[in-house]
């Protein structure tokens, strides 16, 4: 007696799916958005509450810009983008930044709160002078209708 040893062969769906490359690539981004989003809104955990203009058009930074935020907050604290700082601290941040070309110098975002006196706006204003940082922006927030109303 004569046997074969050949399997049969059936054809049948193959109903594995490997997706370990699936669960890796979902690590990764989460990982990304995980450091992504605190470098994102870092300037919006200082309680700010910015003044309010006209809702237009913002025309796009260049993205070769760099942007350093000065934040004064409702009780006249000082912040060098997200640190607590005092002024004269402040003030001596600013040196480094002055340093090299013109054309290389950042801008400086002033986010300074509605009900805060301007005195302390200008006494930053004055510290950047002196510094020769004249790329200035102040940071308000869009509201809507016209002006005065």
């Amino acid at each position: 007696m004569a046997r074969t040893f050949r399997r049969h062969r059936t054809a049948h769906p193959l109903a594995d799916l490997n997706v370990t490359n699936l669960v890796d690539l979902a690590f990764v981004l989460l990982l990304i958005f995980m450091i992504a989003t605190p470098l994102i809104n870092q300037e919006q955990t200082i309680p700010v509450n910015l003044p309010v203009e006209t809702r237009r058009d913002q025309a796009k930074p260049d993205a070769k810009t760099r942007f350093v935020s000065i934040s004064i907050d409702r009780q006249g604290r000082y912040y060098f983008d997200s640190t607590p700082v005092s002024f004269s601290e402040l003030a001596a941040r600013l040196a480094p930044l002055a340093a090299g070309p013109a054309a290389q110098h950042p801008v400086i975002r002033i986010r300074a709160d509605l009900t805060l006196q301007w005195q302390q706006v200008v006494r930053v204003m004055d510290e950047l002078t002196k510094n020769k940082l004249t790329k200035i922006q102040f940071d308000t927030q869009a509201g809507g209708g016209a002006p005065g109303r």
